[in-house]
């Protein structure tokens, strides 16, 4: 069993197919047993993906409907949030002045960055920092945290 902080941009992978789905689909399956954490934030963003793509007509208003229900109950059962704290806005602050990222991706790194802190005080391994951004995973690998890549799991 593993922890993992997974962003928006790995979490639409479960409902959506791009490259890495099968990846991450296989490290959700319950049997696998890994946590996985992210922002509650991410919420927002696979929301604003997911619509992106039914306007686009990438998807049906049906197969839309499906999907939302799909990651809402996933929400509720499987995965564990980082609530927007003023300790993580502060620590985001401090983020976005050392690396170059988007405002929700500073949100993300230092919701990850305090799932850490969070195990590490607890004596457990810090979490593997997923995300297919490469300007974020070049972030979390300078704040040392371990990370993975689903582009690199066709």
């Amino acid at each position: 069993m593993t922890d993992y902080y997974a962003d928006s941009s790995v979490l639409v992978k479960r409902h959506v197919r791009e490259t890495g789905t099968d990846w991450f689909r296989a490290m959700v399956d319950p049997v696998a047993g890994h946590i996985i954490t992210t922002a509650r934030l991410s919420m927002v963003e696979i929301y604003s993906a997911v619509s992106r793509r039914l306007r686009e007509g990438h998807l049906t208003p049906g197969q839309y409907a499906e999907v939302i229900a799909d990651f809402a109950a996933f929400c509720a059962a499987e995965y564990e949030f980082v609530e927007l704290t003023s300790t993580v806005i502060l620590h985001a602050r401090t983020l976005l002045e050392r690396h170059p990222l988007r405002a929700y991706d500073a949100v993300q790194l230092a919701s990850a960055l305090a799932v850490r802190e969070r195990l590490e005080a607890s004596g457990l391994p810090a979490p593997v920092f997923l995300t297919a951004d490469n300007r974020l995973l070049n972030a979390a690998q300078a704040e040392n945290l371990l990370t993975d890549n689903p582009a690199l799991h066709p």
